[in-house]
C-alpha cells in the first residue's frame, strides 16, 4: 500500500514522502496513529494544501521535544532490584521500569519512548536511549543496584560484583593462611595438655 508520511518515520522516510509499505503495517500502525495517509489523488491534494500547517505542527512538536530533551539528556536514575551473587537480576528491567523511574523524578515520558533492544538483566550502570520525538533522541543512565550504598559505589565507577569476588578471595586466602600457621588440629603453645 502506498502512503504519504505525515511525519518522519525511522527507516521509512521523512514528512511528505510517498512510500510503499505492507498493508498490515499501514492499517495497524501508520494510519491509526496519524503518521500517514493513503496515497490517493484526493489525499495528495489535501496533503499539499495542508503541508505548511503539518510542517509547522511537526516543527513545534520537535522544538518541545528538544527543550524537554535538554533537561533529560545525561540524567541518572537509580533502580533498586534483587540480584544474585553474580550480578544477575531476579527478573529484568524493562522500558516500563525505566519510564516509571524517569517519571518519578519529574520527567514526562511514556514507556513506548524508551528504546531497549532487550531487557536489562544485570546489575550496573546502563545507558538507555529515549526517543522524545522521531527526530529527538536522548540518553539517560540507569543505575541498577541491590542497595542505595551499592548504587553510590557503582556511580563512582566501582565494579561491585568484581569487588565482592575479590573480597571473598582475600578472605579465603586469609583463612587458608591461618590454617597453615597454627590452625586446624594443632595444639597451641600456650596450652598444656598432659
Amino acid at each position: 500500500m502506498k502512503v504519504i508520511l505525515l511525519e518522519r518515520v525511522e527507516r521509512l522516510g521523512h514528512l511528505g514522502d510517498v512510500v510503499n509499505v505492507k498493508d498490515g503495517f499501514a492499517r495497524n500502525f501508520l494510519l491509526p496513529r496519524s503518521k500517514a495517509l493513503r496515497a490517493t489523488s484526493a489525499n495528495m491534494k489535501v496533503f499539499e494544501g495542508q503541508r505548511a500547517d503539518i510542517e509547522a505542527r511537526n516543527q513545534k512538536a520537535r522544538d518541545a521535544a528538544s527543550n524537554a530533551g535538554e533537561k533529560l539528556d545525561g540524567t541518572s536514575y537509580v533502580l533498586i532490584r534483587q540480584a544474585g551473587e553474580s550480578g544477575q537480576l531476579y527478573g529484568s528491567v524493562s522500558g516500563r521500569d525505566v519510564a516509571d523511574a524517569v517519571n518519578a523524578e519529574g520527567g514526562k515520558i511514556d514507556r513506548s519512548m524508551v528504546s531497549l533492544d532487550k531487557p536489562i538483566k544485570t546489575l550496573g550502570v546502563h545507558q538507555v536511549k529515549v526517543k522524545l520525538h522521531a527526530e529527538v533522541t536522548v540518553t539517560v543512565s540507569i543505575n541498577i543496584a541491590r542497595s542505595q550504598d551499592e548504587a553510590e559505589r557503582q556511580a563512582r565507577g566501582e565494579n561491585v560484583i568484581a569487588a565482592a569476588f575479590e573480597e571473598e578471595a582475600r578472605l579465603d586466602a586469609e583463612a587458608a593462611a591461618d590454617m597453615l600457621e597454627g590452625g586446624a588440629g594443632q595444639l597451641g603453645e600456650d596450652r598444656d595438655f598432659a
